[in-house]
């Protein structure tokens, strides 16, 4: 059976003449073993990506602690490539809020978030970041982090364990892992939700005035 002319770089035509080379190079292969992975240029950058999440050095509150301890060589976040924490939104891809956020510190968090370059994440770290925790509906507490910024994965826990950090962790990873990083994920595309956190944030802002 005649084949159409391959487009292969440093392989001859003359090499390629039917079906049964193309089996003859197979079997070779699958003889001899090659260093070689076919897969698509998306699943290998997400997969870089999902393993070297650089979260932003914050934290209010307990939760805090917990974080420490899940960085010390015990829990050792280095196993999944988030032990490097950096102190500017603009080096970092994740914020981990870990602690309560009060409408004060609001504005605040919003500014780092808006300073982080795309793509990027937000953990809600605890209770008070979730849903206010124990301060629920005051008058002084952010009511859970999602009224201000967009968040992706949630750990309950008034504080969490630090396995509870890790498998949050270990979730964002597989929403990172099943993006399109050419497709939509690097580019700037319009927010659906961007108006709605714009109206909370004036709200919020708002109600800091007024106290």
């Amino acid at each position: 059976m005649a084949l159409k002319r391959p487009a292969i770089k440093n392989i001859p035509y003359e090499e390629f003449k039917d079906n049964e080379t193309f089996e003859k190079l197979v079997e070779e292969l699958n003889q001899n073993g090659v260093n070689i992975a076919v897969r698509s240029l998306d699943w290998l950058f997400d997969w870089g990506r999902s393993h070297s999440l650089w979260p932003l050095t914050f934290a209010t509150s307990c939760c805090g602690i917990e974080f420490m301890a899940v960085c010390a060589a015990r829990h050792d976040i280095a196993r999944f490539g988030f032990e490097v924490t950096r102190n500017s939104p603009r080096h970092a891809d994740v914020i981990l809020v870990s602690g309560t956020i009060v409408k004060k510190m609001a504005p605040v968090l919003k500014r780092l978030y808006d300073q982080m370059a795309d793509p990027k994440y937000v953990i809600a770290i605890g209770a008070c970041s979730v849903s206010g925790g124990p301060f629920r509906k005051s008058y002084h507490v952010v009511q859970g982090v999602d009224e201000i910024i967009p968040v992706d994965v949630y750990v309950p826990g008034c504080p969490p364990r630090p396995e509870s950090f890790l498998y949050g962790m270990m979730q964002l990873q597989r929403k990172v892992k099943v993006e399109q990083f050419f497709g939509t994920t690097n580019r700037k595309e319009r927010d659906p939700f961007k108006q709605e956190y714009k109206e909370r944030s004036e709200k919020i802002l708002e109600s800091q005035e007024e106290a």
